[in-house]
Parts: C-alpha cells; sequence; structure tokens
C-alpha cells in the first residue's frame, strides 16, 4: 500500500479525525511580527490600565451645604408645618404621624402622610387654576419651570404700603437699568413680606379665618395691567411673588392671575429668599409635585447662583 501523502507532514501516531487532517496555515514572517507586535500593544495596554487602578485617586471634595459645582444654592420655599399659610378659606397643612420608632426585626422606621389644599405655602398656579381649559398641574411644561431668573425689586414701596401693585413702569424700570428684557426669563418680585412669614396677621393682613376674612386681606401683588404687558409683550416663562397671591390682598376679580394663566404663565406664590438673590444672572429651577389634574400644588423651589 502506498504510504498516505501526509505521513511525513505529522508526527508518528497522529491520528486525525475524519478522512484527512486539518488543514495547514502558513504564516510568513511579516505576519508573525505584526501579531507579536500586536500582543505587545494589548500587554501595554494592560499595564498602564493596572497601572492608573493602583495610582491613588484625588480625594473627592468634600460636600459643603448650599454649594455645588454650578454654584451656590439658594432655597426659596418655606417649609410645611403646623404654621404654614394657606387662604383664609382653606384648612392647614397636616402631618399625620404613622409610625416611628425602632420595629420587632430592630431596625428604626418612619412612615408618615400629609393632608394639605393645593394653593398654601410655597406652591404654584397652574395654568387652570383661573382659566378653563388651561393646562393641569402635570401638563406644566418643564420649561416653565426651569430657567434664567430674574427680581424686581419693589420692597421699598410694598413696605410702605400694603396694597401696592407692582405697576408696569416697575417692569420697565428694571429692563432700562438692566438693559435688557425680561424675555424668557422666570420674573421673581420681592415685596419684602417674606419677613413676615408665618406670621398671619402681619403677613396676611388678618389672623382671621373664614370667607369673613377676605375682605380683610392686605398684601402687595402685581397690577393686572403689568401682567397683560408680560403675557402680551413679553415672553417670560413664570411669575413668582413673595406674598400669598400673585394679585394683592384687596382684589376681587383676580384680573392678574387670569391674565397670566391664560397665557399658560404659572404663577409661583409665597416665596422666600428672594434677599438673598442678585438682580439677574443666576438660575431658578421650580419643581412642583406631579399632581394628574391639579389646579396647583406645593412647590420646592431654588436659585443657583454661580460664584
Amino acid at each position: 500500500m502506498r504510504p498516505s501523502r501526509y505521513a511525513n507532514r505529522y508526527p508518528k501516531g497522529y491520528t486525525g479525525h475524519g478522512s484527512r487532517p486539518p488543514r495547514r496555515v502558513r504564516v510568513s514572517t511579516p505576519c508573525v511580527f505584526v501579531i507579536l507586535g500586536g500582543l505587545a500593544l494589548c500587554l501595554g495596554a494592560a499595564l498602564l490600565i493596572t497601572a492608573g487602578g493602583c495610582a491613588p485617586r484625588p480625594a473627592a471634595r468634600p460636600l459643603v451645604p448650599g454649594e455645588s459645582a454650578l454654584g451656590r444654592y439658594i432655597d426659596l420655599t418655606h417649609a410645611f408645618d403646623e404654621q404654614t399659610v394657606y387662604w383664609p378659606t382653606e384648612e392647614g397643612f397636616k402631618l399625620i404621624k404613622g409610625f416611628e420608632g425602632h420595629t420587632e426585626a430592630g431596625y428604626y422606621y418612619a412612615a408618615h402622610r400629609f393632608e394639605a389644599a393645593e394653593h398654601g405655602g410655597t406652591h404654584i398656579d397652574a395654568p387652570i387654576h383661573f382659566y378653563e381649559g388651561g393646562a393641569p398641574l402635570d401638563q406644566v411644561p418643564l420649561e416653565r419651570l426651569i430657567g434664567p431668573g430674574v427680581v424686581v425689586e419693589v420692597s421699598d414701596r410694598c413696605l410702605r404700603d400694603r396694597d401696592y401693585q407692582i405697576q408696569l413702569g416697575d417692569l420697565k424700570d428694571w429692563e432700562a437699568k438692566q438693559g435688557r428684557s425680561l424675555n424668557d426669563a422666570i420674573v421673581l418680585l420681592r415685596t419684602g413680606f417674606a419677613r413676615y412669614w408665618p406670621e398671619r396677621r402681619r403677613y396676611l393682613g388678618t389672623a382671621e379665618l373664614g370667607a369673613g376674612a377676605i375682605a380683610k386681606l392686605h398684601f402687595p401683588g402685581l397690577h393686572p395691567e403689568a401682567a397683560r404687558w408680560l403675557a402680551t409683550e413679553r415672553t417670560v416663562k413664570a411669575v413668582g411673588i413673595d406674598t400669598a397671591s400673585i394679585d394683592y390682598g384687596q382684589s376681587r376679580g383676580f384680573e392678574t392671575h387670569i391674565a397670566l394663566l391664560r397665557a399658560g404663565i404659572p404663577a409661583f406664590e409665597n416665596l422666600a429668599g428672594l434677599e438673598q438673590l442678585p438682580d439677574s444672572g443666576f438660575t431658578v429651577v421650580a419643581l412642583p409635585m406631579k399632581i394628574r389634574g391639579g389646579s396647583g400644588g406645593p412647590l420646592r423651589a431654588v436659585a443657583i447662583v454661580p460664584d
């Protein structure tokens, strides 16, 4: 029998699978160098990664309350508790204790529930609050709630006159002084009344409750003419104020609410901390509870002021 033509190509005793042994692959010398070079690069990269992982990491910057890489955080929100100011016809905030303590399993646990009207404390008025067919709270665009902020300072006038209505001239004076328009801004109106929180008599003008107290409300607000101008002549994102209402206390027709909310401009009421803000150059983030179908709701508003 003739010897197999593969006999001299494989070691003695080789037994392959199938009718013929596996195909031999010939590798040229240049290919060997390429393969070896690639292996060297991979090994070098692995060593670098290992070395990097062993190198000491830079110490993390300690968390400083009120600061971030973006700037300083300014809280514009009053805490909710039994002293939170609500409209005289509304019930106050209630935190109803559920359980607080150590369980039988040995771990600590706390869980409560709360009751609150939509419009009280630091909160938002959604367009539907005074405009039939307006957006409810869950449909207010985020673009209305986050953006560049400006402060229109009118506390000197408001502290002299509790019934002062912020005039169109006050807004135009701000623009003239700053050399820019109020377009695309979240406009915050500082009356100075946040200093009275939560003393109802000083903040609202009366400490009485019930429908009879409405006629005794005395606090500043935005004049309807100024509100209509913001709604039609400017493109503001939202308007906020540090009083109980964007309309002044003696308003009976709530024309300022209607002018703003009809234009889709939400209102932030009972704001805090506006005295800590510059005239402009900061960012407002005002995020409410996302209540489906709500006419308003509790708001956590903050400002970020660059260092």
